[in-house]
């Protein structure tokens, strides 16, 4: 009964996998992450060793990522300081993590969880902590961005200060550290750069406490912006990430320079901004209906 159990079970994950290879048209990367986590179940849930699925993934084309224009970005910034896209109760935080989020580099998920200790302002530098594929990395903090990231600061330890004077939780750590150091969750230093408004309940270990900026928030705040700018792209927060090493790229960084930054671990990720770069780090050639 139990080997019925577990072919039918194969069977039903093999749909799955077949779905998200030919039927969701989902990225080599996500088909990867599909199947692994599928075999993962089987083989500590199920205590099945070696599933076969019979799913082979299929390579995907390469997709040419959103990109803003200087023009473009400036737009995107300015409304994002206005009143009536993002209400004056957020005190500018949308509008200056924004900023930082393409001046720096960032994915989104390293911008909202920036703490206090990973700003450098004295030396202009961010570290970026845990990225993807779980490394630590070093990325530029826009001198122009000093003066108010600085202010952020101030705001985030006022924040801090009410938090410990209510004697709220200290901020989630992973595991290990918070295991190490009980108590440096309750210190300034690990304190959210972009500390949420309110506080919440934390799902895995039901004790209320103050998170960061909610992503999806910020990000909406991003789209409602582009498009009170008039610009007629499909602009996510990632759009800033992919605008920063395009811009780079444009005015003469070189390709190892931007994968460092930007945390990529193969340089073929970043040669696609080579496909949107313009001018003689880009394509390089002039339409010859401008030479008639």
């Amino acid at each position: 009964m139990g080997d019925e159990r577990a072919a039918l079970s194969i069977e039903k994950a093999t749909e799955f996998l077949t779905s998200v290879v030919h039927d969701e048209d989902c990225a080599y990367s996500t088909q990867k992450q599909a199947l692994n986590a599928v075999a993962f179940f089987f083989k500590h849930v199920c205590g099945v060793e070696n599933p076969i699925f019979g799913v082979k993934l299929k390579q995907t084309g390469t997709r040419i990522p959103v990109v803003l224009s200087n023009s473009e970005t400036r737009r995107l910034f300015e409304k994002l300081d206005e009143p009536t896209i993002v209400p004056k109760k957020t005190d500018g935080r949308y509008g200056l993590a924004a900023r930082l989020q393409y001046g720096a580099g960032l994915r989104l998920s390293e911008l909202v969880r920036l703490r206090i200790k990973d700003i450098d302002v004295d030396r202009g530098m961010l570290t970026v902590r845990v990225g993807k594929g779980d490394k630590d990395r070093c990325t530029v903090l826009p001198k122009s961005l000093c003066k108010e990231i600085a202010e952020q600061i101030e705001r985030a330890r006022e924040v801090w200060t009410s938090d410990r004077e209510a004697q709220l939780a200290g901020v989630y750590m992973p595991g290990a550290l918070a295991r190490k150091f009980r108590k440096a969750a309750e210190t300034f230093e690990w304190f959210w750069l972009f500390p949420a408004r309110q506080t919440s309940v934390d799902s895995e270990s039901d004790i209320r406490r103050r998170h960061h900026l909610h992503g999806q928030v910020y990000n909406k705040a991003i789209k409602r912006a582009a498009v009170a700018a008039s610009i007629e792209k499909r602009v996510t927060s990632h759009a800033l990430r992919h605008s920063f090493a395009t811009h780079l790229l444009e005015n003469g960084a070189d390709l190892r320079t931007i994968q460092v930054i930007l945390g990529h671990e193969d340089i073929t990720t970043t040669e696609i901004y080579l496909h949107v770069a313009i001018g003689s780090n880009g394509l390089g050639v002039v339409s010859p209906l401008d030479g008639l």
